[in-house]
């Protein structure tokens, strides 16, 4: 079941000289870890730390600014940080931490282990889309293709594939992609039936015909 909460709504426990709004907990999830930190001008937000001690979950971090304005500083560098920005520290060993600099600074902090997340198969052609609207559906198949090391039985994934290798004229590469989206996925079928993208492969005699149905 979905919930919902503003951070607001979860109350603060001060401890170790910042205030944490255990998030995590309160929604029970666990697939990647996520609190959030919240203080007023002058007041610490992030304590400095890094991602190696005992306590530590030795999590790559992003910390996302959604309320007020802060100051990180990361390895000796100083970074302002208004609503809306993302820092991303991916080395356990650099030291961090940040100082609000205006009142109701809220941040969230939300980290997992280096290599623990699969990216989603629909994050792949979402992203190699631009190369096609750019003009270049094979920097698009080739940005798409790498999707199939983790989804390599993904009808989506094959299907756009599919579509982006026609667009490129690669009718051997799109027939194959086709061929095995149908198989995975009789929906992408009728995907398939007015996608002007794949207008190229429906006179090739290797196009995959509907499967024949029982006597």
């Amino acid at each position: 079941m979905f919930r919902v909460l503003r951070l607001d709504e979860i109350d603060a426990i001060p401890v170790a000289g910042v205030n944490m709004h255990p998030l995590r907990r309160a929604l029970g999830i666990t697939g990647f870890a996520i609190n959030g930190w919240s203080a007023d001008a002058g007041q610490q937000l992030i304590e400095e730390h890094d991602e190696t001690a005992s306590g530590a979950g030795r999590h790559q971090e992003l910390y996302v600014v959604i309320a007020g304005n802060a100051r990180f500083t990361v390895d000796g560098e100083a970074i302002e940080a208004p609503p809306g920005t993302l820092v991303y520290v991916p080395d356990l060993g650099s030291r961090r931490s940040a100082i609000a600099t205006a009142d109701g600074t809220s941040v969230l902090v939300i980290g997992g282990g280096e290599g623990t997340i699969t990216p989603s198969a629909f994050e792949h052609y979402f992203v190699a889309h631009a190369s096609v609207d750019a003009g270049d559906p094979q920097a698009a198949y080739d940005t798409a293709a790498a999707g199939l090391s983790d989804h390599p039985d993904n009808a989506s994934l094959h299907y756009n594939l599919a579509c982006y290798a026609a667009l490129a004229g690669d009718d051997d590469t799109a027939l194959g992609h086709l061929a095995r989206a149908f198989e995975l996925d009789p929906k992408t079928r009728a995907w398939a039936a007015d996608d002007a993208d794949l207008d190229t492969l429906r006179s090739d005699p290797r196009y995959p015909a509907p499967p024949q149905e029982e006597d």
